[in-house]
């Protein structure tokens, strides 16, 4: 069999752990025998991170940036026990983290629906992607405790030395705690140009939401910069594409999205945006049918599984057991990054076949054969779980059939 051809490299970031054991049996089983598959590899394992002072992680996002499109295997970032587990020279950073910072990118996180699998909000027929913007507020705060009896003001001061303060609370009569956060309006613009760019590739409305009528300053800073870019840029886009934007309070927005049929895009400030997007996956079923995507202003992407290693998984896989974890996440990292590249080299070849390897994954799942973590959640009277490699084997069988090979 002639196998589709490649012109231009996708970037490969290998993991940790059992999604590391996965994103093999993927390649092997539903991608090599159908694509001349061009990558350029990194192997962001931690052991491999450590033995780099994590240089590594920042040579895959630079590569990111060269070529246009990367795949990513969940990877670990290590705590107190994980210094210890792998020799750690230090807690390295999270590799999702400078990845992001690198590419100035956003996070868009989209459950995958299958039929029998129905969301707990029957009325979610339509996926909903959360947008989350992955910089600033309490992810980089600093914070304190405070004494009875102290007095906190936030300052500034300007590059002559001029000092604003404002009174953030007097603790005459009791201690407490002061937390100070920050966000940048260069930040914010490649958040709002992001998510608009996106809504546009999608052809799907937009949402933002934040909470402006209390955090006068903050929040109505995003909501004022989404909405100057958006009449000025892309006011007349969306209309011609036939997609809406608008802006509402966080609060109604959450209330709107339990009642909504889904499809659409919700921005989010980060720490809404880390919520959000895991109240959306178990909603929809379950964190192993959510995918991500993380996608610069310029539009270079990067795609990966919105789950974990799988730690509890892998401990089995070492004592010998036959794997039984959910691959279907990291298959459509796999599907959508092999659809961009297709898309953005005009290889039509290529994209199909993106596209063919989650119709034959969706195909299989309607079908009853699932892995068992799926068993529990799917409707369906004719299922069965099986291991990891037969429901890979399976999905392999129907590419061959949707391709005609």
């Amino acid at each position: 069999m002639e196998k589709i051809r490649m012109t231009t490299p996708i970037v490969e970031m290998d993991g940790d752990e059992m999604t590391r054991v996965m994103w093999k049996m993927i390649k092997d089983t539903l991608i090599l025998p159908f694509v001349d598959l061009k990558t350029e590899y990194y192997d962001l394992g931690l052991v491999k991170r450590n033995e780099t002072d994590d240089q590594i992680t920042i040579d895959s996002a630079n590569a990111t940036k060269k070529y246009g499109v990367a795949v990513k295997c969940a990877t670990i970032t290590p705590n107190a026990a994980r210094m210890t587990e792998y020799n750690l020279k230090e807690m390295w950073k999270s590799p999702n983290g400078t990845i992001r910072a690198i590419m100035d990118g956003t996070v868009f996180r989209t459950p995958i629906t299958v039929k029998g699998i129905t969301p707990y909000i029957p009325t979610w027929t339509k996926p909903i992607t959360i947008a989350r913007h992955a910089y600033g507020d309490i992810y980089k705060n600093t914070e304190m405790s405070v004494e009875k009896g102290c007095k906190a003001e936030l300052v500034v001061t300007d590059e002559n030395g001029n000092e604003t303060r404002k009174l953030i609370h007097d603790f005459t009569n009791s201690s407490g705690i002061i937390q100070g956060v920050h966000n940048i309006d260069a930040s914010i613009e490649s958040f709002a140009r992001t998510c608009f760019n996106y809504a546009l590739d999608v052809k799907q409305d937009l949402w933002f939401a934040a909470k402006d009528t209390i955090s006068k300053t903050y929040d109505h800073r995003f909501k004022d910069i989404f909405n100057d870019i958006f009449e000025n840029e892309y006011k007349e886009k969306f209309e011609k594409a036939g997609i809406v934007y608008f802006y509402t309070l966080i609060d109604d927005a959450v209330a709107r999205t339990v009642g909504s049929e889904g499809g659409y895009i919700w921005a989010c400030k980060n720490y809404d945006g880390d919520v959000m997007s895991d109240m959306a996956a178990k909603a929809f079923g379950s964190l192993g049918m959510m995918t991500s995507v993380l996608v610069s202003p310029d539009g270079k992407y990067e795609y990966e599984a919105a789950h974990g290693t799988v730690t509890r998984h892998y401990y089995r896989h070492l004592e010998g057991e036959r794997a039984t974890a959910n691959p279907v996440a990291t298959i459509f990292a796999w599907s959508g990054a092999i659809k961009k590249r297709g898309e953005l080299d005009n290889n039509a070849e290529l994209e199909a076949f993106g596209k063919a390897i989650e119709e034959a994954t969706l195909s299989v799942l309607e079908s009853g054969v699932m892995t068992k973590d799926l068993l529990a959640l799917s409707n369906l009277e004719n299922k069965k779980a099986v291991y990891t490699d037969e429901f890979l084997d399976a999905i392999a069988a129907k590419i061959s059939e949707i391709l005609g090979k």
